[in-house]
């Protein structure tokens, strides 16, 4: 079940942050991913001592978090119906997030989202980043709607 939701994600190579869902029910969402240490913005952020753009850690956040639980709901509520063929636009509408901790080259992430509400298409989350040792690197509220092209103007 979970495998079908990934394959809906709109991201590709480079810019896709979702290696494993281990958990998804309607109320949230548990997954993780791991920085490739040969990632295109650890070149230059910051040349010689890598470090995870703070950019890059909410979009990871976003995709797991905001996303894929976004997904599963609107599949499960069933108001649209999205194609293998047709794109999907996810817009994150606004963000509040805080960082704790630096995420380096190589190191895996878990992000845990809890729905806050989901009404009219749209989804706020309280979502949260922990490394390997359960220890905070950010969290914050996320929320955005996921619109098919058919319902893209």
């Amino acid at each position: 079940m979970y495998k079908n939701i990934l394959n809906l994600l709109p991201y590709k190579s480079s810019f896709r942050f979702v290696d494993h869902i281990s958990s998804l029910d309607m109320d949230g969402v548990v997954g993780e991913y791991t920085l490739k240490e040969d990632a295109f913005f650890y070149e230059d952020h910051f040349a010689g001592n890598p470090v995870t753009p703070g950019v890059i850690v909410t979009e990871i956040m976003a995709q797991i978090g905001l996303v894929v639980l976004g997904i599963f709901l609107i599949l499960h509520e069933g108001d649209i119906d999205f194609k293998d063929d047709e794109p999907m636009f996810p817009l994150l509408t606004s963000t509040d997030v805080s960082f704790y901790k630096m995420v380096l080259p190589g190191q895996k992430v878990i992000v845990k989202s809890k729905k806050e509400y989901f009404r009219f298409g749209k989804l706020k989350c309280y979502v949260e980043m922990l490394d390997t040792n359960n220890e905070l690197i950010a969290k914050g509220m996320f929320s955005g709607i996921i619109k098919n092209a058919g319902l893209r103007k």
